[in-house]
């Protein structure tokens, strides 16, 4: 027997001249036994929080000021700051547009292993998704394939 979940997360922020924005985002799962509902809700909750939280920090338009803040650019909002160094948010990056990954499914792997966004991820955090992508699309990191190999195996190469 499935049980289909129907979840949603809003939030609501006060802004300037008694203004205020909301946001929310909805989801519909399946789960296959009644003892995984428990632990998909969880999942799915970090999910959500997480797209909600990331988004509503753009407030756009607020009454009072001149200008509204632009929009993204393909989905990414490259100007709030990774966590993670540069040249590991370039290749984060880079991996998912070169394989054509789904975002949502890459933030969703996030979530799922470290409990926040791809943003969020902290330096060792940001590698072990970079190893887990690169896992998945069947390259592995040079620098992980090297550390493993035998003394004598790396000599000769």
């Amino acid at each position: 027997m499935s049980v289909n979940l129907e979840m949603s997360y809003a939030k609501k922020v006060g802004l300037p001249e008694y203004s205020s924005h909301n946001f929310s985002v909805s989801l519909k799962t399946e789960v296959a036994r009644l003892e995984d509902v428990s632990g998909e809700v969880e999942r799915v909750y970090r999910l959500l929080q997480t797209a909600v939280d990331e988004q509503i920090v753009n407030p756009g338009f607020v009454p009072g000021h001149e200008q509204s803040a632009p929009a993204p650019k393909n989905g990414v909002d490259d100007s709030k700051p990774w966590k993670c160094s540069d040249k590991q948010k370039a290749l984060i990056l880079k991996v998912v547009a070169e394989n054509k990954l789904d975002r949502v499914e890459v933030e969703q792997l996030a979530v799922t292993r470290f409990g926040h966004g791809v943003a969020l991820l902290n330096k060792l955090e940001a590698s072990g998704l970079i190893d887990e992508l690169l896992g998945k699309t069947g390259r592995s990191s040079a620098k992980k394939a090297g550390a493993f190999r035998p003394f004598e195996q790396r000599r000769a190469a």
